[in-house]
């Protein structure tokens, strides 16, 4: 995708943001324009909703893809803390057989909705990993990162 300088300029700024938050907006960008912008920044997943503001607006922090289309050096992989849950999350993940949401509840000593919440929040939005499901004849459901 080729940005705009309305878009590159909120790429930009959440790239220096210590949240990666997009929170500054030109003063130029308004209504409808300010829409179409995140629209667009938003189906091309450079940006993603992130939380809803005291107002009830929503707050769109920018994606790992984002960062690599400013060619921001940050994209690279975040480092990853050494034997907490996510990491033992992660490992079972990576094997080439994935690991079924059984497996991750006993490997985490969690709950079932916390192991899911945990794979599409932590995993996929905050370190932009690609986790695919697949159920094959029968089998049980397996997660994997790709």
């Amino acid at each position: 995708m080729k940005l705009t300088d309305s878009q590159r300029h909120l790429l930009q700024a959440a790239a220096k943001h210590p949240q990666k938050l997009l929170t500054d907006f030109p003063a130029n960008l308004k209504g409808g324009a300010l829409i179409k912008v995140l629209t667009a920044l938003g189906n091309a997943e450079l940006i993603s909703p992130h939380s809803k503001t005291t107002e009830g607006t929503t707050q769109f922090v920018i994606t790992r893809s984002g960062l690599v289309a400013i060619g921001e050096s940050s994209a690279s992989p975040t480092k990853q803390r050494h034997g907490t849950k996510q990491a033992t999350m992660i490992e079972l993940l990576k094997r080439p057989e994935g690991a079924s949401l059984a497996e991750l509840v006993q490997a985490t000593g969690w709950q079932q909705h916390t192991v899911r919440g945990a794979m599409a929040g932590a995993l996929k939005k905050k370190l932009g990993l690609n986790i695919v499901s697949e159920k094959i004849d029968g089998q049980e459901r397996k997660y994997r990162i790709v």
